[in-house]
C-alpha cells in the first residue's frame, strides 16, 4: 500500500479537552477507524523553541511524547480534517511510504 507516515510530537502535559493531546491524538485515531497507532514516551527532547523538555523521577510532565501512525492517503484525509476541525495546535512530520504486512496472519 501506499500512503503517508505520521509522527505527532507533543509533551505529557499538553491538554486538549480533558485529555492529554496524546491520548486524544489516540483516541481519535481509533475513533476514525485508522488501524493503528504507536504512542512512544521519550526520555528528553527539545523543540522550537529550543526549550529542553524531559521527564524526571517524579513530574512527567514534560516528558516528550511521539504519536506514529501508518496511513492511506483517505485516512491521512480524515485524520487531517478532524485535527483542523478540532483546531489543534501539534508539531508534526508527515512522510510518504509504501507499508503492508509480511508473512501468514
Amino acid at each position: 500500500m501506499q500512503g503517508y507516515q505520521v509522527t505527532f510530537f507533543t509533551q505529557q502535559d499538553r491538554m486538549h479537552g480533558s485529555r492529554t493531546l496524546a491520548e486524544w491524538l489516540m483516541k481519535q485515531a481509533h475513533d476514525l477507524g485508522i488501524r493503528g497507532a504507536t504512542m512512544t514516551a521519550s526520555t528528553s527532547g527539545f523543540g522550537h523553541d529550543g526549550k529542553q523538555h524531559s521527564s524526571q523521577f517524579f513530574d512527567l510532565s514534560d516528558q516528550p511524547v511521539e504519536i506514529t501512525m501508518a496511513l492511506s492517503d483517505d485516512e491521512t484525509e480524515r485524520l487531517f480534517g478532524a485535527l483542523e476541525a478540532e483546531k489543534v495546535k501539534v508539531f508534526f512530520v508527515k512522510s510518504r511510504i509504501e507499508f503492508g504486512m509480511l508473512g501468514d496472519a
